[in-house]
């Protein structure tokens, strides 16, 4: 790729995570719809691609967070404890298993776009006398577990299904956002490890495209680092309508590729 490639990666990079690091959202779900459609990476080295960015990007929000003491608590132990095996089993998936295109965007669009008008939905209706009842420790592991394994397909980590999930739950998005990015980061190391294995066993396009991801995984490593400095200074209704605003525009551009 060329230079200019790298400058319009930097800058894509940079401009997504500002906006999705306040909501414990990786960028990288937002950039998987340039490599499909802009930039013409093959499937599967997409989701490596993907992974690699949460790599390099990761860092920065996390920075932001553990500075603000926000990053190391019990939540932030269970997504991670739980993504981390499934996202092994989500490299193997897609790579043997879901490899078209087609179905991965219908997959991202079914998931996505519900949730987040669920999320939108949930923060505009009145507030009830009692609060939504927060998942148990057990459930937030076996749920971090099966959405490390979409995250391993996908190539977004899990973190950034896990959030609005846990949002959606009555979770507080100041609390949810440093723990999904954690986990993110976390899966993400793995994940891209474990399709680099892979790419020595197997062949076809398996290995990430590792000047756009590392470019682009730049620009964001310093967005990541605005939008977390961003995230105090927001409301919490703000919060969760932009979570459930993205995961719905997501959904819904998804849903219009996998039609084309």
């Amino acid at each position: 790729m060329t230079w200019s490639t790298g400058l319009a990666g930097l800058a894509v990079g940079l401009l997504i995570a500002v906006v999705t690091a306040p909501v414990g959202v990786s960028g990288a779900v937002f950039l998987l719809p340039v490599q499909l459609s802009v930039l013409g990476v093959p499937s599967p080295a997409i989701t490596p691609t993907n992974l690699l960015f949460n790599v390099v990007a990761g860092p920065g929000a996390l920075l932001r967070y553990r500075r603000e003491g926000l990053l190391l608590s019990p939540l932030t132990r269970r997504l991670v404890a739980g993504t981390l095996p499934g996202v092994v089993i989500g490299a193997v998936v897609r790579v043997f298993a879901v490899p078209g295109a087609t179905a991965f965007r219908l997959l991202v669009a079914g998931l996505l776009m519900p949730l987040g008008l669920w999320i939108v939905a949930r923060t505009l209706r009145p507030a009830r006398r009692t609060p939504a009842a927060e998942p148990s420790a057990r459930t937030i592991t076996g749920l971090s577990f099966v959405v490390g394994i979409v995250g391993g397909i996908y190539g977004i980590g899990g973190g950034s299904i896990l959030g609005p999930l846990l949002v959606g739950r009555g979770m507080p998005v100041a609390q949810v956002a440093p723990a999904a990015l954690a986990s993110t980061f976390a899966t993400s190391v793995v994940g891209a490890a474990s399709f680099a294995l892979l790419s020595l066993t197997g062949s076809g396009d398996i290995a990430p495209d590792w000047y756009l991801g590392l470019s682009c995984g730049l620009g964001g490593l310093i967005g990541g680092y605005l939008g977390a400095h961003l995230q105090p200074r927001l409301p919490e209704t703000a919060l969760r309508l932009l979570l459930g605003v993205l995961a719905a525009a997501l959904g819904m551009l998804y849903a219009v590729q996998s039609l084309r």
